[in-house]
């Protein structure tokens, strides 16, 4: 579909998000650490100033790993008005985590989502659902945030938010409007059958011209995005303090119906779910900030 101007509108682009905390100052902490979170999706950069989150930058990832990472720091450190030198540590985490090329160190993305949700969620976090641009992992971690167990499913793009973006240029529904309109339905639809994307996006052709509403179809495919990632979190075993990070945690039509499934609601946060993963990349780094301090003042 075109716009007015005749180019093609892009449903699928959800909002990017530069924030700092303009309440502090970033000059007064003795130690600021970054973490850079490259997806497949999207990227994320977020400081923190002695190990508390002071300003994060939430984009689109490019063609390249090293360019998203650059342009992911630059964004943030612009609206801070810092430079890359005022950061001690950097550490990379996400599926190109290798590839930031001023990173002192790399770790893994199930490690720095659990970090980073014990963070937003708080230390009685144990089971953390990421539910990423092309996977999805179920996490289980300690009052720490440290990682006692996980389950991924990446075998397909349906139940993530690489799927949701197909659905929402099929419907020519903005992304962000797709969860509150799930709801917006006569009666609760069965799940779209289908677990990959191309067959997914057919069944949702099958059913409009079946004479189901946009609403009605999306919903569906709602439904069949819970019931998907409840089945991994089944297999690990959920306990109460539940948390869910990745930015489908932003669509309420997947997050209710997984509360619904599981009779559990999940903890809720003020700070960007899209941000857990480099939150927890940035933690890390001021822990290893302070053991190197540490081995400094014993030598």
């Amino acid at each position: 579909m075109a716009d007015t101007a005749g180019e093609k509108k892009e449903y699928w682009r959800w909002q990017e998000n530069c924030w700092i905390d303009e309440s502090k100052d970033w000059r007064a902490a003795k130690i600021i650490t970054a973490g850079i979170d490259v997806g497949s999706v999207s990227s994320q950069a977020v400081l923190c100033a002695d190990g508390e989150l002071f300003g994060f930058n939430s984009m689109r990832t490019g063609n390249n790993s090293p360019d998203s990472a650059r342009n992911a720091i630059q964004g943030v450190l612009d609206k801070s008005g810092m430079k890359l030198e005022d950061v001690k540590y950097v550490v990379g985490t996400g599926y190109g985590r290798v590839n930031v090329p001023f990173a002192h160190k790399a770790i893994t993305e199930i490690a720095c989502h659990a970090r980073g949700a014990n963070y937003m969620g708080g230390n009685a976090v144990r089971t953390i659902l990421d539910m990423g641009g092309q996977d999805c992992k179920a996490i289980h971690c300690d009052d720490k945030g440290k990682v006692t167990n996980f389950l991924m499913n990446d075998k397909c793009a349906a139940g993530t938010g690489r799927g949701m973006e197909v659905i929402a240029d099929l419907m020519q529904i903005p992304i962000a409007e797709l969860g509150g309109r799930s709801f917006d339905i006569d009666e609760e639809p069965g799940a779209v059958s289908s677990v990959c994307v191309v067959f997914a996006k057919s069944e949702a052709l099958g059913l409009l011209k079946a004479g189901y509403s946009k609403n009605k179809v999306i919903a569906a495919y709602c439904q069949a995005m819970a019931e998907r990632v409840v089945s991994l979190l089944e297999r690990i075993g959920v306990e109460k303090e539940f948390f869910i990070t990745g930015g489908i945690a932003k669509n309420p039509g997947v997050v209710k119906r997984i509360e619904k499934i599981l009779g559990i609601q999940a903890v809720q946060t003020k700070i960007d779910s899209q941000i857990a993963g480099a939150l927890g990349a940035a933690l890390f780094g001021y822990t290893l900030m302070q053991k190197q301090g540490a081995s400094a003042k014993a030598a």
